[in-house]
C-alpha cells in the first residue's frame, strides 16, 4: 500500500453515550441522548459528539471552559440522533399489564413496536433492579477519615438510608423514604416485531399548550414546548414557574439559557445564589458526566464544574441535590498506593478514576489507614452500577462444581485459543474474550459446542450486521435462533423469551461487541441470567468503548475477578495488519499489493469532500467491483465543511438526487436510524405519508412519525466511528479532514479503520496528527465503579 499514515479523527467519546455522541456517549451516532445540536457550527474538527452536552461533558470531566448559545440556537439546533442516544432516559416506554394476566399482556406486547417493547422491557428490569436496592437495608460502607463537608454529606445519606431524620445541619428536611418497585411482568414467549412507530407517546396536546405559554412568558421558544412537556411529565407549566431552571431537564439546553429563562419569569427574585439553581445545575453537571461517559463524579471534581457554572456555594448545591433524592453519595475505600498520589480533583487520572487496585501493602494502621474517596452520581447510573455487580458476582458463584464433567467430549477435540475458552467456560460462569474480527471464530465454535450438549445457547451482537457476520460463522446451525441482537433480546423480540421468574431461558449467553455495552444494558441482560446459566463476554477492547456511562467490559478486565482468554487468531490482509498495529500505538507502513489501503492527500475540507464522493461513487466500484451501497464514509463528527452532513449532502446529489420532499429526504435514500438511546439501524426511505416516514432497515419495515423524523433519522452515506461501531462493510473510505486533529485518538483511528473489510480508502488531510494520536492519545478516562464493587463480592482469579 502506499502508506503514509492517514489520520483519522479521534472522536473517543466519554460517551456517550451518543451516536453522534455516541461519540458521539451514544444516532445516527453511536450514542447520546435525545438532544438538539447546537446549530452547525460547522468547523470540520467537530467529534463524533458534536453537541453542546457532549462538550460540557467533557468540560466537567477537564475542567474546560463553556461556549455560549441562546435558547432559540438550542431549539432550531439539528438534534443529533446518535448524541440523543446517549444520555437520554427512556421515557414513554408503553403500560404493563397487571401481573397474572400473561395472555392480555402478550396480546398487548403484539401491538407494540420492537422499539416500544424493547423500553418497556428495560422499564421493568429498572424497577427490578431498583426493588432489589431498595431491600437492602444496610448503609454504604463506610471508609474513615472524612471530615468536613464530606463527612457531613455521608452522614446524611446513611441516616436517609436509615429512615432516620438527617442531620439538621446538612438537609432542612428528611428525604422521602423510596417506595420498593412493584415486580414487573414478564413476557413469557417472544413477540414477533412489528413495523410500528417507535416514539413514546406524544404529551397530551392540553400539556404542551400550557408549557408553551410558560415558555412564551419566559421569552424561550415555543418550539420546546414537546420536549418540555415530555421531559417534566405532569403538571410541567406549574413547575416551570416554580422552578424555572428546570428547563435544564430539556435535552440541549445550558445553564447560561435557563439562566436567562429564571430571570425574565422571576424578575428580581431570580439570583445565581437560588438554590434552585443550585440544585438544578448540580444535575445538569452529572447528567453531562454521563454523556461523557462517567456513572458518577468524584466530589471535588464536582464541586469545581459547579464553581465554574457561577454556582457561589458549590457544596450546598450538592447537599440540596442529595437531600431531594436527585442524586446519591458514595465513599469508597482505595488502596494506600492510590491515597499516596497527589489529589488531582480536577483531572482524576484513569486509575483513580475508575478505582483500579495496584496492589501494596496495607499499612500498620489496617482498615483505619485506608484513604476514601467520596463520589456523587445520579440514581439510575448508581444503582444498575450496584445490580450488575450483584449480578455478575451471583454468576460467578453460583455455577455447579460438577457442571464442568460434560464438557470433557467437545474439549478434547479443540485446540489452540478455541481449546482455552471451551475449558475456561467449563469450569467457571463468567468468562472474559478477547480479539479481534477474526476472532470471533472462537466464540462460534463456542456456540455450536453448546449446542451440541445440549445447551440452551444464544450468542448476541449489538447490531443486525453483527448478527448477520456472526450467523455466517455458524451456517446452518444459526437458523434456529442462535444468534439475535442485544436490543431484540431485551425486548423479547428475539432469542428464547423468558421462563416464570423473568429470567431469561438460557444456560450460556455469549455477548459479542462487549466493548459497546453500557452499565445499564448490562445490568438488564446478566440480572436476566438464571442462577446456574454461564456468560461469556467477547470483544475488541481496542474499539471506542460505549455510547452510554460506563465502561463495563474494561472495567471486568481490569478487576480480574475472573479466566480471561485472549484469541491468537490475528484479522487477515493488510488492514488486519494495518490496524493490528494501531492497537499497540503504531500507525506501520503496510504493504498492500492489491491496493487493500490507498492514501488519498488533500489540502482542505472541500477537496476532502470531492475526493470523497469520487472514491464512493467512482474509484471504488470500478477497482474492486464494490457498490456505492457496500461502501461507508467515515468521519470524525456531524458539522464542519467535510462532517457527515456536508458528506452526505455532496453523496445525496450524487447518488440519490431529489428535491427531499419529506423532511429532506427521498425513496431510495440511505439512512442511519436511531431507534433509541444509543443504536443506529441502517436503512432506506421507501416512501412517506399522514403517518410518518417509511423506512426499510435490518429488521423489517419501520414507520418514523413526522415530529421524531428531525431526531430520529439522517442520510447514512456517511457515519461518525461510534455509529459504524458494531458493523462492517466490503469497502470503507476515512475523511480526515486538515482541522479534525484535535478529534483524533487511537480508539477512533482504530475503529475507524477497520470498518472495511476488503478495502480502506483514507482521504488524508491532517498530516502528522495521525501518527502523534497514534501513538500518544489513548482512551479517555470515565470514572466508574464497578471494579471496587466486584473486588468485595469477587476474589481476584488466579
Amino acid at each position: 500500500m502506499s502508506t503514509e499514515p492517514v489520520p483519522p479523527e479521534s472522536t473517543e467519546n466519554a460517551g456517550p453515550a451518543t451516536p453522534d455522541a455516541a461519540e458521539e456517549p451514544g444516532a445516527p451516532d453511536d450514542t447520546a441522548p435525545a438532544q438538539p445540536e447546537p446549530a452547525p457550527a460547522d468547523s470540520a474538527s467537530t467529534s463524533d459528539d458534536d453537541t453542546p452536552a457532549a462538550r460540557d461533558a467533557q468540560g466537567v470531566s477537564e475542567g474546560e471552559g463553556e461556549g455560549e448559545e441562546t435558547l432559540a440556537a438550542a431549539a432550531a439546533a439539528d438534534a443529533d440522533p446518535a448524541t440523543e442516544a446517549e444520555a437520554e432516559t427512556e421515557a414513554g416506554t408503553g403500560a404493563v399489564t397487571e401481573a397474572g394476566e400473561a395472555e392480555a399482556a402478550a396480546e398487548a406486547a403484539a401491538q407494540l413496536s420492537e422499539a416500544q417493547a424493547e423500553l418497556a422491557a428495560q422499564k421493568l428490569e429498572r424497577e427490578r433492579i431498583e426493588r432489589r436496592r431498595a431491600e437492602k437495608a444496610e448503609p454504604i460502607a463506610s471508609g474513615t477519615k472524612l471530615s468536613g463537608k464530606a463527612a457531613d454529606l455521608l452522614a446524611a445519606v446513611r441516616a436517609v438510608e436509615g429512615g432516620a431524620k438527617p442531620p439538621a445541619t446538612v438537609f432542612a428536611e428528611p428525604a422521602p423514604a423510596r417506595r420498593p418497585a412493584p415486580e414487573p411482568v414478564r413476557r413469557p414467549q417472544p413477540v414477533p416485531p412489528v413495523p410500528a412507530a417507535v416514539a413514546a407517546p406524544a404529551p397530551p396536546a392540553e400539556a404542551v399548550e400550557g408549557v408553551r405559554r410558560v415558555l412564551t412568558d419566559g421569552g424561550a421558544p415555543e418550539t420546546l414546548a414537546p420536549q418540555t412537556a415530555a421531559a417534566l411529565g405532569e403538571g410541567a407549566d406549574d413547575l416551570l414557574r416554580e422552578d424555572p431552571w428546570q428547563l435544564l431537564r430539556v435535552p440541549g439546553v445550558r445553564p447560561e439559557q435557563a439562566d436567562g429563562f429564571a430571570r425574565a419569569l422571576l424578575g428580581p427574585e431570580c439570583a445565581p445564589d437560588d438554590e434552585r439553581r443550585g440544585r438544578a445545575v448540580t444535575v445538569w453537571l452529572l447528567e453531562q458526566a454521563a454523556l461523557a461517559g462517567h456513572t458518577a463524579l468524584e466530589l471535588p471534581t464536582l464541586t469545581a464544574a459547579l464553581v465554574r457554572q457561577s454556582v457561589p456555594n458549590a457544596e450546598a448545591a450538592v447537599q440540596s441535590a442529595l437531600a431531594e433524592g436527585e442524586a446519591l453519595v458514595f465513599q469508597d475505600a482505595l488502596d494506600t498506593v492510590d491515597a499516596a498520589r497527589p489529589a488531582q480533583p480536577e483531572r482524576p487520572t484513569e486509575d483513580s478514576a475508575n478505582g483500579e487496585d495496584h496492589g501494596g501493602e496495607s499499612g500498620q494502621d489496617g482498615e483505619e489507614s485506608r484513604p476514601v474517596r467520596v463520589l456523587v452520581g445520579l440514581e439510575r447510573y448508581a444503582l444498575a452500577e450496584e445490580s450488575l455487580a450483584d449480578a455478575l458476582a451471583r454468576v460467578v458463584n453460583s455455577l455447579a462444581k460438577e457442571a464442568s464433567a460434560r464438557w470433557d467430549s467437545v474439549t478434547a477435540g479443540a485446540s489452540g485459543s478455541t481449546a482455552e475458552l471451551l475449558r475456561a467456560v467449563a469450569g467457571h460462569g463468567l468468562v472474559l474474550h478477547t480479539g479481534g474480527d477474526a476472532s470471533r471464530a472462537e466464540p462460534a465454535a463456542l456456540l455450536t459446542a453448546a449446542r451440541t450438549l445440549g445447551l440452551r445457547a444464544v450468542a448476541a451482537c449489538h447490531t443486525p450486521d453483527g448478527r448477520q457476520r456472526f450467523a455466517a460463522l455458524l451456517g446452518e446451525r444459526a437458523a434456529d435462533g442462535a444468534v439475535v441482537t442485544v436490543p431484540g433480546l431485551l425486548a423479547g423480540t428475539e432469542g428464547p423469551g423468558r421462563d416464570a421468574e423473568g429470567a431469561f431461558a438460557l444456560d450460556l449467553l455469549i455477548l459479542l461487541d462487549a466493548p459497546q455495552l453500557d452499565v445499564e444494558s448490562a445490568a438488564m441482560l446478566v440480572e436476566s441470567l438464571p442462577d446456574g446459566a454461564r456468560l461469556v463476554l467477547s470483544g475488541d477492547p481496542a474499539v471506542l468503548w460505549s455510547a452510554g456511562p460506563g465502561r463495563v467490559f474494561a472495567d471486568l478486565l481490569a478487576a480480574r475477578a475472573c479466566p480471561q482468554v485472549a484469541s491468537r487468531t490475528p484479522d487477515p490482509g493488510p488492514i488486519g495488519e494495518l490496524v493490528s498495529g494501531v492497537g499497540i500505538g503504531e500507525l506501520n507502513q503496510v504493504d498492500a499489493p492489491g491496493k487493500e489501503i490507498v492514501i488519498v492527500p488533500v489540502r482542505e475540507a472541500g477537496e476532502a469532500v470531492h475526493r470523497t464522493v469520487q472514491l464512493v461513487a467512482d474509484s471504488v466500484p470500478r477497482a474492486f467491483a464494490i457498490t456505492p451501497e457496500e461502501t461507508v464514509a467515515i468521519t470524525p463528527g456531524h458539522g464542519g465543511a467535510a462532517g457527515t452532513r456536508a458528506l452526505n449532502a455532496a453523496l445525496k446529489e450524487r447518488l440519490n438526487p431529489g428535491p427531499g420532499r419529506f423532511g429532506g429526504f427521498d425513496p431510495g435514500d440511505r439512512i442511519a436510524y436511531s431507534p433509541a438511546p444509543g443504536r443506529t439501524v441502517p436503512g432506506r426511505v421507501v416512501t412517506a405519508d399522514a403517518e410518518g416516514l417509511h423506512l426499510s432497515c435490518a429488521d423489517g419495515p419501520v414507520v418514523v412519525p413526522r415530529e421524531r423524523v428531525e431526531q430520529s433519522v439522517r442520510h447514512g452515506w456517511a457515519l461518525t466511528a461510534h455509529q459504524a461501531v458494531g458493523s462492517r462493510w466490503p469497502a470503507a473510505v476515512v475523511v480526515l479532514p486538515g482541522d479534525a486533529g484535535q478529534a483524533l485518538s487511537r480508539p477512533w483511528v482504530y475503529t475507524a479503520f477497520g470498518r472495511g473489510e476488503r478495502h480502506l480508502s483514507v482521504v488524508h488531510g491532517v498530516e502528522q496528527a495521525l501518527p502523534k494520536a497514534v501513538a500518544e492519545v489513548p482512551a479517555k478516562p470515565r470514572t466508574t465503579r464497578l471494579p471496587l464493587l466486584l473486588r468485595a463480592q469477587v476474589p481476584a482469579a488466579e
